[in-house]
């Protein structure tokens, strides 16, 4: 049998591809080329609504997408697997199973790493986000502990959008138990690179909330958190969401890296050094402009991914993912409100959460599909 063109992972930017091999057929001289998408779970989470899920909005089979019948009528065989290796030279991807697979043209989007450096001597205090669905599995029962007085104290270290959220959802959660709730942001501050008044309205948030802040670097310590400005935090429990990094397997992929260790690519998603290598999200960074590490550019990229891939199968002219001059932010605070963004727009409330819940309901039920398979009709 030919190489496959295999879909490594079922981020957000791959659910684009499987949707349009689901509605259109590939076109060149190989239309039915074997599609083949690993990954480690039936099933992916869309990150966007877990601080939701957390606070009790949603339920868990509110933002998992199953990827099953997707793959299905996308006419692509799914492959419950985790990358463990790539040789880009010999086109070749090697699986946690064990087995090694050829490809013909490979999309990467398995993600990120947690970037837990410093945490681990946390022990079982930690909690990571990453990967979501370790943390979909454990924050239960850290709920339960507080609920029976086990935990008093809870600290999320990281400055960015999920920090901000995990920590409003939290409080959320826990009101009522008892427990003390601090947020751990790296001391150029939080929410960097959003809008100052976005950052003011997060701010005074999590004050009313009685979240307490604190702008330092964080080590781990067997009983909490010794931070870069000398003061020690003790806590039972510590939520990682420090953003990722890339994948240890990537530095002997032979693929081109940046310095940060990312798959090097251009505006086309293509790798620098290997055409028939694609990647998108968090394990990839463009080369040619800084883009934020954000799901929206996963979901937005989606599209120009799927084109590109056509396109490589006829040598056609790519695609280039151009993101628009501004991203419209919206951040959870856990109680059905919302900070909103665009560009020099900064604003909060009810409406800002409606719109953030029709948006992700409506981003989880496209990639919803019935019991169709390859070649049945829609």
């Amino acid at each position: 049998m030919s190489p496959p063109l295999i879909l490594a992972g079922g981020g957000h930017a791959h659910l684009a591809v499987l949707e349009d091999w689901a509605a259109n057929p590939l076109p060149g001289p190989l239309p039915d080329i074997r599609r083949l998408l690993v990954t480690p779970s039936r099933y992916t989470a869309y990150s966007g609504m877990v601080p939701g899920w957390m606070a009790g909005i949603y339920r868990a089979d509110d933002l998992l997408i199953d990827l099953e019948p997707l793959a299905r009528a996308a006419c692509a065989e799914l492959r419950i697997d985790r990358v463990t290796g790539l040789d880009a030279d010999a086109r070749r991807l090697h699986l946690a199973s064990g087995d090694v697979v050829d490809f013909a043209l490979l999309s990467l989007a398995t993600g990120g790493e947690a970037d837990l450096d410093g945490l681990a001597p946390l022990g079982p205090r930690l909690l990571p986000l990453r990967p979501v669905a370790g943390f979909l599995a454990r924050w239960p029962a850290l709920v339960d502990a507080a609920k029976r007085g086990e935990v008093a104290s809870l600290a999320v270290v990281g400055g960015g959008a999920a920090g901000m959220e995990i920590a409003l959802a939290a409080e959320a959660a826990l009101r009522g138990c008892g427990v003390a709730i601090a947020l751990v942001t790296p001391p150029d501050g939080l929410l960097t690179g959003h809008n100052p008044r976005v950052r003011a309205m997060a701010k005074a948030e999590l004050a009313r909330r009685g979240i307490a802040l604190h702008l330092a670097l964080a080590t781990g310590k067997a009983d909490g958190l010794a931070l870069s400005d000398g003061t020690h935090v003790f806590v039972d429990r510590v939520i990682a969401a420090t953003g990722s990094r890339a994948p240890a397997w990537l530095a002997q992929s032979g693929l081109a890296l940046t310095r940060q260790g990312f798959v090097a690519i251009g505006p086309d998603l293509r790798s620098l050094s290997h055409p028939v290598i694609f990647a998108a999200g968090d394990l990839a960074q463009r080369t040619d402009r800084a883009l934020p590490r954000s799901g929206v550019h996963a979901v937005k990229a989606g599209p120009v991914l799927a084109a590109n891939l056509r396109a490589a199968l006829t040598s056609a002219p790519g695609s280039r993912y151009t993101p628009r001059r501004h991203t419209l932010y919206l951040l959870a605070t856990g109680d059905k409100r919302a900070i909103g963004s665009w560009g020099p727009l900064a604003f909060s409330g009810r409406a800002a959460w409606w719109l953030k819940d029709w948006i992700d309901r409506s981003f989880v039920g496209r990639y919803r599909v019935g019991k169709t398979g390859c070649g049945d009709p829609k």
